[in-house]
């Protein structure tokens, strides 16, 4: 019997160690007890898997794992579509944090039929340097910050994808993003939780994806939203397309959620009214 239960049970407490625990009071409290987002095992991994779809030896890939079937994020696929029929069938992107593309292989084949579509990946200067030299084509391209990418190409919309929860001061950053003025905002898989402030947490990522931990904030939806009502109109939410993120354990409760949000730019004449 104590065979059976550790064969049935095993895997979960197992498990039970990685995912989201703690309320921290501050950031740097929270980077004191994790190895930090800028491991370089995470690239390394991304990178081979990334190189695998490039090469055609692999169909996906997700969060630098590979997976045997592809796991198509139709949400955000259904916006960037509204948003390029709207825009002469012309879509140019800032992808904030997007790795080393990984959003746009997953997006890429729905896309093919538009007339133009520049992707530029927004990231960290190792994920620049690595895409630049690995990934780079016609229509992806990688940059240090979001102004440099805006001389380059005016977007239509900047994705932030599994991104903002990362940032140390996200409030701030929120601010800063509506300051550019950018007709579509999309948000994916972004994090937040039951209660009325936001959580400090960290993340223990498993193993088999790789070894990490890092800070991770959860939004308190409402607040998060409000800054944007003022200058954007919401005009889409939808839950995240990975199985699981609908409802998320923080300290092994089921108290946070991922969850996404199109905002359309009010235009001039409305904003003159509010």
């Amino acid at each position: 019997m104590k065979k059976l239960i550790k064969k049935i049970f095993g895997k979960d407490i197992k498990r039970n160690q990685y995912g989201w625990f703690g309320d921290y009071p501050n950031w740097q409290m929270a980077v004191n007890n994790t190895s930090g987002y800028a491991s370089k095992n995470i690239l390394e991994k991304t990178k081979n898997a990334l190189l695998k779809i490039k090469a055609g030896e692999a169909i996906y890939e997700r969060d630098s794992v590979l997976f045997d079937k592809k796991q198509y994020p139709f949400p955000l696929i259904s916006c960037l579509l509204h948003i390029a029929s709207g825009n002469n069938n012309k879509l140019n992107v800032i992808d904030f944090g997007g790795s080393l593309g990984s959003s746009w292989f997953q997006v890429k084949d729905f896309l093919k039929y538009l007339t133009k579509v520049n992707w530029h990946v927004v990231e960290q200067k190792e994920y620049v340097s690595c895409g630049k030299e690995l990934f780079k084509n016609d229509e992806l391209d990688f940059f240090y910050n979001i102004d440099e990418s805006i001389t380059i190409q005016k977007p239509n919309v900047i994705v932030l994808s599994s991104v903002i929860q990362y940032l140390e001061k996200p409030h701030d950053f929120i601010n800063k993003l509506i300051d550019y003025n950018i007709d579509y905002i999309l948000f994916d898989r972004t994090a937040f939780v039951l209660r009325e402030k936001d959580r400090l947490t960290k993340q223990i990522v498993p193993p088999e994806i790789y070894e990490a931990s890092y800070p991770a904030w959860f939004f308190n939806e409402k607040n998060f939203l409000k800054p944007f009502l003022h200058k954007y109109d919401l005009i889409a939410e939808f839950t995240s397309y990975v199985e699981g993120e609908s409802m998320m354990n923080i300290d092994n409760q089921p108290i946070g959620y991922d969850k996404g949000f199109l905002l359309k730019k009010l235009d001039a004449q409305l904003l003159h009214t509010l």
